[in-house]
């Protein structure tokens, strides 16, 4: 009887000993984000030892990091009564809560499952902190709380330094997560991931070839580690926007990266939707198009699919398809996971099918909705600027004035872009140039612009008060504008213009455009002061004359004033 009890004791310690070595191997398969390859092993595991919570737990993070939140419920819901560990699966429903923007059902969760913990509460803290972490509305504040708390369970887990470190790069602290990373690869020299976080600093600080050193010395060490040649594809791809003109030898160089970590990760659909989203930054849309279409055949009812054949379509000349398919996407998919780049691209279909041949609009109901779509675009990410713009001023070219304007209006919502001055004087340009032409009725139904074309000159003079031209083209606006009030404003406008063009010296009011602009400032701030102040008047006419003594109106006005 002895014998079989011993005999049971020493299986159990046996399944316990196998079944430690398997979620230490699982845990370094979803390091190298072999996420199907942990799936399957997780799966098994969760059969063959139903009473391990973490088996569970980390099934659904396996599920969680493949977007597949409902699967990862399941499980967590399953693993919170197994015996063996099961509070951490609270956390991971917790996790959910988060993204479900749940904040105190969260709470609840993360003390329900620190309350059944040991003492020494490490690993829960590290859970706790990638939970925040990884919210859609993301608390760094209070992962940094739970990062500490793990680090003062236990000082001497490289795990627990890895997640300060992350913490300290969500609160910007990137000086403070350098020495944490570097802690965990001191605590653990076979750690890969804090060599990766370290070389991704680097290359954060734009040091590109000592980040790509970094990424290859980590490959030296382990050929197969997957996120090194993703984070190599990444700095390559920094590196294209960066230097303009090295784009097509780093994108080409990143597109090589990310094809062999899709060989060493998961060949799967899941790898190759990661890979469409490199192909969008990459701009390869023939590229886009056909692993979409190969996606599609993969896997028909993955909503993603229609985003990226309505970003390829759209891109590649096809603006129905793009509409259709965008359409498609935005109805499938949860509301919460639709972005500024999928309006944004709706849009130039949208516009696409709103003008002829020659880039005239001709179905304002199109234009209308496109307009619709990026106001929400820009609603949702105000750093899509640099798109509007773009498209700005192609409206801008052909002429169509009040519709670009439309589009300035939206590029000036990101006060910190590079662009700021430049769009908010084209935005004034656009609403000048659409009324110049126009009636005295139809300018009276015009207030609202010109307010908006006065304010967006007045904030390119604030930000670069040495641009001359923003001076004239306001005061051109007022002058069209043409109410008394607006007249007097004028006369100012164009004497800031004349203030900063005489500042730059000779060179400048030499140059032939200056010189009209000039003749045509004296002249109207002469008229304006003929009848308040003679002198001013006598002194801004001669100086027009100077310029163009045989003008007509220029002497006479001479004449009459100095009778």
């Amino acid at each position: 009887m002895r014998t079989i009890i011993l005999s049971s004791f020493v299986t159990i310690l046996s399944a316990v000993a196998v079944n430690a070595q398997d979620i230490e191997q699982v845990k370094k398969t979803i390091d190298a984000e072999k996420f199907s390859e942990a799936r399957k092993s997780l799966k098994s595991m969760v059969e063959t030892t139903p009473d391990k919570g973490k088996n569970y737990f980390y099934l659904g993070q396996v599920y969680l990091a493949l977007e597949k939140q409902d699967s990862a419920k399941v499980y967590f819901e399953k693993g919170k009564v197994a015996k063996d560990a099961g509070h951490l699966n609270l956390i991971g429903l917790g996790q959910l809560n988060l993204l479900e923007g749940n904040s105190s059902a969260a709470e609840t969760n993360f003390a329900s499952a620190l309350a059944i913990a040991k003492k020494k509460n490490t690993e829960e803290q590290i859970f706790i902190t990638q939970a925040y972490l990884k919210a859609t509305n993301p608390d760094v504040s209070k992962a940094l709380a739970a990062a500490k708390l793990a680090v003062a369970s236990d000082p001497k887990s490289a795990l627990a330094q890895i997640a300060l470190g992350d913490a300290l790069v969500a609160n910007k602290n990137v000086n403070d997560a350098y020495v944490a990373y570097r802690t965990a690869g001191e605590l653990d020299k076979t750690s890969l991931r804090a060599p990766l976080q370290l070389a991704i600093i680097t290359r954060n600080a734009q040091a590109f070839p000592e980040a790509l050193k970094a990424f290859n010395d980590i490959l030296a060490i382990n050929p197969s580690y997957g996120p090194a040649f993703r984070e190599k594809a990444e700095t390559n791809l920094a590196w294209a926007y960066a230097k303009k003109s090295l784009f097509e030898e780093k994108i080409a160089a990143a597109l090589e990266d990310y094809k062999k970590y899709m060989s060493l990760t998961d060949v799967s659909t899941d790898a190759k939707i990661k890979y469409a989203d490199f192909l969008i930054l990459s701009k390869k849309w023939k590229e886009l198009e056909a692993e979409a279409l190969a996606i599609q055949k993969l896997d028909k009812v993955n909503p993603k699919v229609f985003k990226y054949l309505g970003y390829a379509y759209s891109e590649n000349g096809n603006p129905d398809g793009a509409i259709k398919s965008l359409t498609d996407y935005m109805t499938k998919v949860d509301a919460k996971k639709i972005n500024g780049k999928d309006y944004l691209y709706l849009a130039k279909a949208k516009l696409a099918t709103s003008m002829d041949d020659k880039g005239i609009i001709s179905n304002q109901a199109k234009f209308s909705e496109a307009i619709s779509d990026l106001t929400k675009a820009a609603e949702l990410n105000p750093n899509l600027n640099t798109e509007f713009t773009e498209i700005g001023i192609k409206l801008y070219s052909g002429k169509a004035y009040l519709e670009a304007a439309k589009l300035f209006e939206l590029a000036v919502k990101n006060t910190n872009s590079k662009s700021y001055s430049r769009d908010n004087f084209l935005l004034g340009n656009s609403i000048l140039f659409y009324a110049e032409s126009k009636t005295a009725a139809q300018k009276a139904t015009l207030t609202a612009e010109f307010v908006k074309a006065n304010n967006a000159y007045a904030e390119a003079i604030r930000i670069s008060p040495n641009t001359q031209d923003v001076y004239f083209y306001k005061g051109q606006l007022n002058r069209v504008i043409g109410t008394p009030e607006a007249n007097a404003q004028a006369v100012l406008d164009y004497e800031g213009y004349v203030k900063t063009v005489t500042a730059k010296g000779e060179t400048e009011m030499a140059k032939a455009a200056v010189k009209e602009n000039l003749f045509e400032t004296y002249s109207f701030i002469g008229a304006n002061y003929a009848t308040t102040d003679k002198a001013k008047a006598i002194e801004n006419f001669k100086k027009a004359a100077e310029i163009n003594p045989n003008d007509v109106f220029v002497k006479e006005s001479l004449q009459a004033l100095n009778k």
